[in-house]
């Protein structure tokens, strides 16, 4: 796949909401850890994500991906989905919210080496450029908001959960092609979800004790940055590369300050803004199209790929 494809307005909107409700997850997750064990808040949101695929294929009739795929999306469903969250969550419960935020950036260059090595996709020394240059930026917001940073063992685990992202993100790519996309998301969902159920254990117990405002976070979780958010996402993985799409994860930590600017007024002080600025300059640069490059190849996934995509 060639590197120079270009982003259109579909893919881009498709990117604004994943980043939007995927930016409000890491603050519902600590709040839901007040109630609950990190297996327990990754059992209830995979749980209802899953919930939301089901209705939303049983109302489109989606049709379920080929058979020969089943065994790849459970596989993947269980690293990108399972692995990914549980891994998160406890570390959420030992290590500084800053550690978390920057080594989660590491998601997009991992996707790109991914792909490139995986799927082939060709990875432009230009874009290289841009994603170290918007990780640099990432790393200025963070430190500039004040969170601590300290580089703890139970890091590792974070480590693990940007490495399954990528696998994720990369290994559906293929499969988009030949299967609707909705499907393939609901697929790995539902496999994803059943992995977390040996760690989810007393969860019934948990909702009946837990406040309102806690079982509320979870509810969030299961539909705001789970099923809409990853929905979105692979709406724009199936238009863009890997590659591009997983570049603009380096917008989360200037969404949050802009949203704690808005909503909580945090003011943002001057390294925050120009290491945002530097963010976005990067991920430009990632992902513009060189003058010479030769138009966008014309998609030839069927069209009940392009219909799941468009839904």
């Amino acid at each position: 796949m060639d590197s120079a494809e270009r982003l259109d307005g579909r893919a881009l909107i498709y990117i604004a909401i994943a980043l939007l409700t995927w930016s409000s997850a890491y603050a519902a997750i600590a709040y839901a850890l007040a109630s609950f064990t990190p297996g327990q808040v990754a059992l209830a949101r995979l749980a209802i994500g899953s919930l939301c695929f089901a209705v939303l294929i049983a109302v489109r009739r989606t049709p379920l991906p080929h058979r020969r795929d089943w065994l790849r999306l459970a596989i993947l469903g269980v690293i990108g989905l399972t692995t990914y969250h549980l891994c998160l969550n406890y570390a959420e419960t030992r290590i500084a919210s800053g550690t978390a935020a920057i080594l989660i950036a590491l998601v997009p260059a991992a996707t790109a080496t991914l792909s490139a090595v995986w799927i082939g996709e060709r990875i432009s020394g230009r874009r290289m450029l841009g994603l170290a240059i918007a990780l640099l930026g990432v790393v200025m917001v963070v430190l500039a908001s004040g969170k601590q940073v300290t580089f703890q063992p139970m890091a590792a685990l974070v480590l693990v959960s940007v490495i399954a992202s990528a696998i994720f993100f990369v290994g559906q790519k293929p499969l988009f092609v030949r299967n609707d996309m909705i499907g393939v998301t609901a697929f790995g969902f539902f496999a994803g979800t059943l992995g977390t159920v040996p760690f989810g254990f007393g969860l019934p117990h948990a909702l009946v004790a837990a406040p309102w405002s806690h079982i509320a976070a979870l509810i969030w979780l299961g539909i705001a940055p789970t099923f809409i958010g990853y929905l979105t996402w692979n709406a724009a993985l199936r238009r863009a590369s890997a590659s591009q799409v997983s570049s603009f994860i380096y917008f989360s930590p200037p969404i949050a300050v802009l949203i704690g600017w808005v909503w909580l007024g945090e003011r943002p002080g001057w390294l925050t803004l120009i290491g945002g600025a530097i963010t976005v300059g990067g991920v430009a640069l990632a992902n513009a199209r060189r003058k010479n490059a030769p138009p966008a190849p014309v998609s030839m996934a069927p069209v009940a790929a392009k219909q799941g995509c468009e839904s």
